[in-house]
């Protein structure tokens, strides 16, 4: 899709982990007007590389270079994880301010014990919302229009949502993106483990679990949760509202 003169031609969604963000990419994939990439900085951070329109990527700074030349030409769509840092974004007054940055929120008090769950040491860091914060910051101080999205919103009323959404970002809306087939996707292969209810899903829907360490029971995770609410409760506070 060639990028259309005035509109943002890169798209960027952060959110911190277990939030939801993959379902989000999984319907921007069935647009299939779109070049979507799924956590390039984040493959980077843990792998030391990722692969961008075929070709290999091995630095965030050669990977924010890399998307601002792809956007130039067609619509980017990547959509990112804040368990990792990567610090050299927040130097880049080209790309915080290129595009239109858009953050995915969730209640800490579900995302830590999902996210431990998975990975039981995980460290307070790897919450990542007060690291989504800080590049909402990034942005706001770049110049640019940051949209911040509640994934609550988008799991009970996917629609309205995403038709919000699109129209933050000066995209088409398309309702058949909204469905899809199940399956594991090549993009998500390097976190395949991370993914598996996406994989199994068709559509945006809520899903409920239980886990045995949760905020209530577990000291550590507690001490996790009180760190980040803040952060989290100023994010919300400027979402859209859904009509």
């Amino acid at each position: 899709m060639s990028a259309t003169a005035g509109r943002p031609s890169l798209l960027a969604l952060w959110s911190a982990p277990r939030s939801r963000s993959t379902v989000f990419f999984r319907m921007m994939v069935e647009r299939r007007d779109l070049l979507t990439l799924h956590e390039p900085f984040c493959n980077i951070a843990n792998d030391g590389s990722t692969e961008v329109g075929g070709r290999a990527v091995n630095s965030t700074e050669a990977l924010t270079d890399t998307l601002i030349e792809l956007s130039a030409e067609q619509t980017v769509f990547f959509k990112d994880t804040t368990d990792c840092t990567y610090d050299s974004i927040f130097g880049r007054q080209d790309f915080l301010k290129s595009g239109r940055h858009a953050f995915l929120l969730r209640n800490p008090r579900e995302i830590i014990p999902s996210f431990a769950a998975i990975k039981p040491d995980m460290g307070l860091h790897e919450v990542g919302i007060e690291y989504l914060y800080r590049i909402y910051q990034a942005v706001l101080e770049a110049g640019g229009s940051p949209v911040v999205l509640d994934s609550d919103d988008f799991v009970d009323h996917p629609e309205r949502t995403v038709q919000q959404y699109c129209a933050a970002v000066d995209l088409p809306f398309r309702a058949d993106a909204l469905q899809w087939q199940p399956g594991e996707r090549p993009e998500w292969s390097q976190s395949a483990r991370w993914h598996a209810d996406v994989s199994a899903s068709t559509t945006v829907q809520r899903r409920e679990r239980t886990y045995d360490r949760t905020i209530d029971n577990d000291v550590l995770l507690r001490r996790f949760y009180e760190h980040h609410l803040p952060f989290y409760a100023y994010l919300w506070e400027r979402r859209l509202r859904i009509s």
